[in-house]
């Protein structure tokens, strides 16, 4: 019985020893190879692709603004010469311009015109 306890008590301590790892060379196929390389050429070409396009993007932004800019000044320029020409077309200031030159109001004459 001696031997059995002897026996167990040596293969408990041939479990108990460390056992030693071994370090496995991963050893990648050519076609995981390929695989892996053409998935960050295409991950890059992505990226770079996204960063350029997002670039185009603000800069035409940029010129959507700036056109629009400009677009409001010559609007508030075109109002400013409507206003402009509707304080030079009243009556008054023509008449006044026409006697300035020497012309003189024939009531016979005048056409009235509607718009």
């Amino acid at each position: 019985m001696q031997q059995k306890v002897q026996k167990v008590q040596q293969e408990q301590h041939v479990q108990r020893a460390p056992k030693k790892k071994r370090k496995r060379n991963i050893r990648w196929t050519i076609g995981e190879k390929m695989v892996f390389v053409s998935f960050f050429a295409f991950a890059l070409y992505s990226s770079v692709t996204i960063v350029s396009n997002q670039f185009t993007i603000y800069h035409v932004n940029k010129e959507v603004q700036q056109l629009q800019t400009s677009i409001e000044e010559q609007e508030k320029r075109n109002r400013d010469l409507y206003v402009q020409v509707q304080e030079l077309s009243t009556y008054e200031r023509i008449l006044a311009k026409a006697k300035e030159l020497g012309l003189t109001l024939n009531e016979n004459n005048v056409k009235v015109v509607q718009d």
